[in-house]
């Protein structure tokens, strides 16, 4: 289907700068564009593309002055990178929308389905599970007994929701992800062994949460562990037991959050970050990739490090720790100095 400047002007507010009437029917990166596609410019570093793209229409912000002339037909819109989410999430619209039940696939008789579901095949829905309207379950999704899986939202091939979990509306869980599994509750045993302590909480999942693929989120030992509304999380994430996650909190890949740890609202975690158990963390927290956070932090602080501590005080110990060769040489040096003048005496 076709879209001309001019409709894809009108739908984000956009001011056109060329040739209202210009056609594409794909996106494509500015690096990488062709004519009869639409691209645009978020990140100044991509700016030299601008002039060399082959792409037909390029969504750039109001306040961008071109140094040089430009081919393509330009929309301004407050925030490119916005806009262009909002046509991807559009296109995304036209695609062929997945309804009914295909076989074959295991869905008990006590099992409540809402309306306009798709349950793919080899699905697996246990006992007195509750599936909302439109819920589209892929191929090889297991939910358990007891489920409630709420209105919108969609589990990837090979998802599993373990018994008593809830998931809310609007949700999206990508494929190998596995909610409620046991916590890592062990008890030591005078044997010198581990006795396994049941987990018998659940997982709650919030509205409009996106989970990443192959991530895991554990049940609680005891009451629930929480994903709160609006939680992004990246692939291969670990939340265990009785862990919560504030709302709107975005959390990157290889991440990982022991048991009992409480993430404010808003807050953003670069890859690979850990958090030691029973951590308190403030709202609007900002932690750098690789951190290891091991005490409570308060709100909007920015960390970073291995344990993490101030970003300011971090990038200010990084330039002396450069530097301690050059230090080292010279405390070497006057050592020897000092050595020489005490023989002296």
């Amino acid at each position: 289907m076709n879209f001309s400047a001019k409709m894809i002007a009108g739908f984000l507010k956009g001011d056109i700068e060329g040739n209202p009437d210009v056609e594409v029917s794909d996106i494509s990166k500015i690096e990488e564009g062709k004519p009869g596609t639409l691209s645009f410019l978020g990140n100044p570093k991509y700016t030299p593309y601008l002039y060399t793209t082959g792409a037909s229409i390029i969504l750039i912000n109001k306040s961008f002055v071109p140094e040089h002339p430009v081919k393509a037909t330009l929309i301004r819109v407050e925030d490119a990178y916005q806009a262009f989410a909002s046509l991807l999430e559009l296109y995304n619209q036209y695609k062929p929308v997945k309804k009914g039940i295909e076989q074959p696939s295991y869905i008990s008789p006590t099992v409540s389905l809402g309306i306009d579901v798709y349950i793919g095949a080899f699905a697996y829905i246990g006992d007195h599970a509750k599936i909302g309207n439109n819920v589209k379950l892929y191929p090889h999704v297991f939910v358990g007994d007891n489920v409630i899986i709420n209105d919108n939202t969609t589990l990837f091939s090979g998802v599993k929701i373990y018994h008593e979990c809830k998931i809310g509306a609007n949700c999206i869980i990508h494929a190998g992800s596995v909610i409620g599994s046991d916590g890592f509750g062990f008890a030591p045993s005078n044997d010198k062994n581990y006795k396994k302590i049941p987990q018998i909480g659940n997982v709650i999942m919030e509205d409009n949460v996106e989970i990443g693929a192959n991530t895991t989120i554990d049940r609680a030992t005891m009451g629930s562990t929480f994903i709160r509304k609006g939680v992004k999380l990246d692939n291969m994430v670990h939340i265990a037991h009785n862990v919560e996650i504030g709302e709107n909190t975005v959390i990157s890949a290889q991440c990982g959050f022991a048991g009992s740890s409480k993430i404010g609202k808003e807050c953003m975690f670069g890859g690979q970050c850990g958090v030691a158990p029973h951590v308190v963390v403030g709202n609007g927290v900002k932690v750098g990739a690789q951190s290891g956070i091991n005490a409570n932090i308060k709100d909007n602080d920015v960390l970073i490090g291995s344990p993490a501590f101030n970003y300011n005080d971090c990038m200010k110990s990084y330039v002396v720790f450069k530097k301690l060769p050059d230090l080292n040489r010279s405390v070497f040096k006057m050592e020897k100095q000092l050595n020489e003048l005490k023989q002296k005496e």
